[in-house]
């Protein structure tokens, strides 16, 4: 039989009992010193330490201490449909930095995941982890069915809260309410309101009442906001549909929009997204904001104050969204690991209307689009 000696170069792999055996103790007292300082004196650990690091021992193997521990060190954060929405949106990305920091002292490592299958693979079903928050995602995608089955803690963050778990909003509806009021009081009568459903395909929406009961929460709170006020105040909004939260989706939307001569003098924006696309095609039209056209926003993100004019907008504090479901979820798994049940919370965050530049009173006539005029001369 060969030895490691037979292989010149090659180093023999250490392990915790290499490092006992050097010290005189035991392997448990070893693997304590990595996994369970709290049983060893401080004097001892560091004897330890340092042997391991002298005789180049890289640690306990994450995947074996893991299925001794019975955890995967890892949660899940259960996206809508894209990754790279995450990265591109500046909500999502508040969010997940606030999460990521609320986790950090843990050591737990993030695992982003979709609702969408890959091939065979179902992420909820597949990917290993001891819980999840699931961000924005449609109750009837499989992907939820899934974390259901697996008995896993589970916090949601923006979706309708259900009696057994543990949630995070914002006051998504109050906040289009303060919206529409805002444009209400300023004197408007012709609105309009672009909300991202995840609906069937971009358009008007007919009777957006009854249609939003099938949307995901945030689309359908905040549409019903805006449609209180203004219904109250006798006003009837064209409501116009779009499949996500993008700018040039609402981009070219607002140019068919904006370009007729009964055009809105007011819009409510589901997001600062679509917003910035309303005041895009706005500036192509020859429009001006707020001269012409008042629009809000929604959400305050960094964007907002990046625009010219800078946005009038619907704030909501992201950040503290991001590390209270983050701490929500770490005490659901903690009575998980425990075997107990905790107790389930609806937490509803405040939103606040900031005024800011791209709002002011509706022209006293509607002047032609001066982009349009000289497309048709």
């Amino acid at each position: 039989m060969r030895r490691w000696a037979d292989y010149p170069g090659r180093v023999a792999r250490v392990t915790l009992q290499t490092i006992a055996d050097r010290l005189g103790v035991s392997r448990m007292t070893v693997s304590n010193a990595f996994s369970r300082p709290d049983q060893l004196s401080g004097s001892l650990r560091r004897t330890i330490l340092e042997a391991a690091e002298e005789l180049g021992y890289a640690g306990p193997d994450p995947s074996a201490r893991a299925l001794a521990r019975g955890t995967t060190g890892a949660v899940g954060i259960l996206l809508t449909s894209s990754l790279p929405y995450a990265f591109h949106d500046d909500v999502a990305t508040d969010f997940l930095g606030a999460v990521a920091a609320e986790m950090a002292p843990t050591g737990l490592a993030i695992t982003l995941l979709t609702t969408s299958a890959d091939g065979e693979v179902i992420h909820t079903r597949d990917v290993a982890m001891d819980g999840a928050l699931v961000y924005s995602c449609d109750p009837a995608a499989t992907a939820m069915d899934w974390l259901t089955r697996r008995g896993l803690p589970v916090v949601y963050v923006d979706q309708a809260p259900v009696a057994a778990v543990t949630s995070v909003n914002v006051d998504d509806r109050g906040g289009a309410r303060a919206a529409a009021q805002h444009l209400v009081d300023l004197g408007h009568r012709r609105v309009a309101v672009l909300t991202a459903a995840t609906a069937e395909g971009p358009g008007i929406v007919e009777d957006p009442v009854t249609e939003a009961d099938g949307w995901k929460f945030v689309a359908r709170e905040r549409l019903l906001g805006n449609l209180e006020v203004l219904g109250d105040s006798g006003i009837t909004p064209l409501v116009h549909r779009q499949d996500h939260s993008e700018d040039e989706e609402a981009y070219a939307a607002s140019l068919a929009l904006l370009a007729g001569d009964d055009r809105p003098t007011g819009v409510l924006c589901f997001s600062d997204v679509i917003a910035h696309g309303v005041v895009r095609a706005a500036e192509h039209l020859g429009l001006d904001v707020p001269g012409d056209l008042s629009v809000i926003g929604f959400d305050d993100s960094p964007l907002a104050r990046r625009l010219r004019p800078q946005l009038t907008t619907v704030h909501q504090d992201v950040q503290e969204k991001g590390r209270l479901a983050a701490a929500a979820l770490k005490a659901a798994m903690e009575h998980h690991r425990a075997g107990t049940q905790g107790p389930v919370e609806h937490r509803v965050l405040p939103t606040e209307l900031v005024v800011r530049e791209s709002t002011a009173r509706p022209p006293r006539t509607l002047r032609r689009s001066p982009a349009r005029g000289s497309r048709s001369a």
